[in-house]
């Protein structure tokens, strides 16, 4: 997050540095126009996982899928946070899944036991830490 908010104002300082000039070209001002709104979006999007995550409570122990369970099946590993993707950890993947995904929404207060197919692929649910 801190290096969206440098680079939203790199982008601040060299509008405003463009200004500055004789104000007949302003051809690079759209693109950085552009670059701040995506800094900005980016920022707000890393903002909103950021408050995904402070939600989740190592503490709380669920016999049902829930916002901050890992999901062992048969097959693959999953951790219901933010939307990161597949991460190798200890030679074993897991893939870090929002539960508002069409997988994680599958997931969501699931037990171990329970079974989900997704994409044609079913899960068998082995344990929920």
């Amino acid at each position: 997050m801190s290096n969206y908010k440098d680079e939203i104002e790199t982008i601040k300082d060299s509008i405003e540095n463009n200004d500055k000039g004789d104000g007949e070209d302003d051809s690079g001002n759209g693109k950085l126009y552009s670059d701040l709104e995506k800094n900005a979006q980016y920022l707000s999007d890393a903002s909103k996982m950021l408050d995904t995550l402070k939600l989740i409570n190592p503490k709380i122990v669920s016999e049902n899928a829930v916002l901050g369970s890992l999901v062992k099946t048969d097959s693959s590993n999953f951790f219901l946070a933010v939307s990161i993707g597949k991460v190798e950890i200890d030679n074993e993947n897991y893939f870090i899944i929002s539960k508002s995904s069409p997988i994680g929404e599958l997931l969501m207060n699931k037990k171990a036991g329970d079974s989900i197919t997704f994409n044609n692929t079913t899960y068998k649910i082995k344990e929920i830490k």
